[in-house]
């Protein structure tokens, strides 16, 4: 029941465009259940919006070892390498 209002909570943070509250309310859920891939990719997400892409690649690589056709964490995890390899050429740029 806890799992299910700190999840809703997470989600409505989200609506409201406030990821770094969705991301703690995410993670607490973590805590009572490690094993609901939604909330990783949910918490994945908030990672892209924020552009933590190492953290999103995390979430949706955890997501993936527990169910291998999760398609919310592939398309995730592609646009988290997207965001590291663009990273990577603006670093290289500087």
């Amino acid at each position: 029941e806890k799992f299910k209002t700190l999840k809703n909570e997470g989600n409505d943070f989200v609506k409201q465009g406030k990821y770094e509250e969705a991301i703690n309310k995410y993670s607490e859920c973590m805590k009572l259940n490690t094993e609901e891939c939604t909330i990783y990719t949910n918490r994945a997400l908030c990672y892209l919006k924020l552009y933590k892409y190492e953290e999103a690649k995390q979430d949706c690589d955890h997501v993936l070892q527990i169910e291998d056709s999760n398609i919310k964490a592939f398309y995730r995890r592609a646009l988290a390498y997207k965001g590291l390899q663009v990273r990577k050429k603006n670093m290289a740029g500087i």
